[in-house]
């Protein structure tokens, strides 16, 4: 009887562990070891992380995603994750990598790892068309207001050398365009491709100054341990690039910005 008492708390405490295992696993969600390469982005950033007209992911990105995935042998896995939340995402193993047009900066370098760079952008300014702001020097302390994007590289810049300014801080870049549409922001700081858009949509009240503030490098944001992942990707990259088909998105979906800022003498490099 003692005997049989014993096999049976065996057997259920080992029941319990692999069911506890097995929730867990599940939790996690991304595994890069796994047959599903589960990529996360946030799906408002056109032409890079969008939805197509028939509401899927679609945009330069999603399209190096797939050819990432297939690289890797894997069945390709896309999650829309907002901003704020894409990091934590990638630390707690809810995604395997962000691919999400992230700039590459000390602080997020902190908290995970990045591949080699692939596109070189700027941060730049959106402006009233009526205004008489033509670099940032122009923003003076206790007068101007800023829009930036919360958690953002443009936001980041701002709070750090713009002491004096009033930021006006949203979670929505289209929301800071507004801003500065509606007269309520003197400038909104983003990344080129957004600020020559932005305009685009509302070439009656505003206008770009896209020379660059500063230049920005974007990767592929990873977790620390994954190591082998990270050479993988890397080899991904260098392939991809040496094989033009960076140069083939840019064409597919951004023909019209590069051609503008070629002839606004703006570099917009994918390397």
């Amino acid at each position: 009887m003692t005997v049989f008492r014993f096999l049976s708390h065996s057997f259920f405490l080992l029941f319990g562990v692999l069911v506890i295992v097995t929730v867990f696993s599940s939790c996690r969600g991304g595994s890069g070891s796994g047959n599903t390469l589960v990529v996360g982005m946030e799906l408002a950033y056109p032409p890079f992380e969008m939805r197509g007209p028939d509401n899927e992911p679609d945009g330069i990105s999603v399209r190096m995603a797939e050819d990432l995935a297939a690289f890797m042998g894997k069945e390709l896995e896309i999650r829309d994750v907002e901003w704020n939340g894409i990091i934590p995402a990638l630390q707690s193993g809810k995604i395997d990598l962000i691919i999400s047009s992230m700039t590459r900066t000390p602080e997020r370098e902190r908290a995970i790892a990045f591949s080699d760079g692939y596109v070189t952008n700027g941060l730049c300014m959106l402006v009233g068309n009526d205004s008489s702001i033509q670099t940032i020097d122009d923003l003076e302390p206790g007068k101007a207001r800023v829009a930036v994007k919360m958690a953002t590289t443009g936001h980041q810049w701002a709070t750090s050398n713009l002491s004096g300014v009033e930021l006006i801080k949203l979670d929505e870049a289209a929301k800071c365009a507004l801003e500065v549409v509606q007269g309520k922001a003197d400038a909104f700081i983003y990344d080129q491709i957004s600020i020559y858009q932005f305009w685009k949509q509302n070439e009656e009240k505003t206008r770009p100054i896209l020379s660059p503030i500063r230049e920005e490098t974007w990767a592929i944001g990873l977790r620390r341990e994954d190591e082998a992942l990270l050479v993988e990707v890397n080899a991904f990259l260098k392939s991809y690039r040496e094989a033009g088909k960076f140069d083939e998105l840019g064409l597919q979906y951004m023909a019209e910005q590069k051609a503008a800022f070629e002839s606004m003498g703006v570099p917009f490099i994918f390397h």
